[in-house]
């Protein structure tokens, strides 16, 4: 396979000196326990195949995109009674953002976009310090699990080795599902505090309790071509914000009022 020039892992200098990007991609996973038959880098697979795939399908729009390798330590905080549940926290993420953004900033690449792929992850607070930082970079990020909710491919939507997951890894990596007979029901132990079930109050859930199995959805359902439409459906959508993102001016973002 010939490099992808959208993908900086595979890339090389005689290609990048001839090319000026204008969007930088930085894929950002974990590496945790996903129920019993989900390999620990999930999230960091599904992170770079969705990319990838989102930075191909700008770059045949003619968006100059360019993804970044894959981080694959998130925060892990609910999770350190797990073994290898390596853990990144916050404070350790903005340093390694900053060292990144600056890098970017000094060759003029001054579009930067986290993809995010962990749910323990949240960046915003952290762009919102980095912005003030270099207030003429534009700095987003995207969840690809909000991005597409998959309502009309999958049954039973969960948050962590779920149907979605599953689905994906088996279309990506089949090798790394173990047999359907070991896989968990993914059920979840609620909790006693009516205020954060109802979601109006937030916790960090201690993992080992909140699950049984260290698995947040029902994956029974799951199937290769299931994974390979959410994918696409994936794909597609995120493409069109880095297609977007690549045309803009980002001196004049808003439009004005009517």
């Amino acid at each position: 396979m010939n490099p992808r020039p959208w993908i900086i892992a595979e890339t090389n200098w005689k290609h990048v000196q001839q090319t000026r990007y204008e969007v930088a991609v930085l894929p950002w996973g974990a590496t945790e326990a996903h129920n019993y038959h989900l390999p620990y880098a999930t999230d960091s697979l599904q992170n770079d195949a969705i990319a990838a795939e989102a930075g191909r399908i700008a770059w045949e729009a003619g968006a100059k995109v360019a993804i970044l390798p894959n981080v694959p330590f998130g925060v892990q905080t609910g999770q350190l009674d797990i073994p290898f549940c390596i853990n990144m926290n916050p404070s350790t993420q903005l340093a390694v953002l900053e060292d990144v953004i600056s890098s970017l900033e000094g060759v003029g690449v001054m579009k930067f976009v986290i993809m995010n792929g962990h749910g323990g992850n949240d960046f915003r607070q952290m762009l919102r310090e980095l912005q003030a930082r270099h207030p003429k970079m534009f700095l987003s990020t995207v969840s690809w699990f909000q991005a597409v909710k998959g309502d009309d491919i999958f049954e039973i939507i969960g948050d962590h080795a779920d149907e979605r997951e599953t689905s994906l890894i088996m279309h990506l990596h089949p090798h790394l599902v173990l047999p359907k007979g070991e896989w968990g029901p993914g059920t979840d132990n609620r909790w006693k505090l009516k205020a954060i079930n109802e979601k109006w109050a937030w916790a960090q859930r201690d993992w080992l309790k909140a699950t049984n199995d260290t698995g947040s959805g029902d994956p029974q359902h799951s199937t290769a071509d299931k994974g390979r439409r959410y994918l696409e459906a994936l794909g597609a959508k995120i493409a069109t914000y880095l297609v977007e993102l690549a045309a803009v001016d980002i001196t004049k973002l808003y439009e004005p009022s009517k």
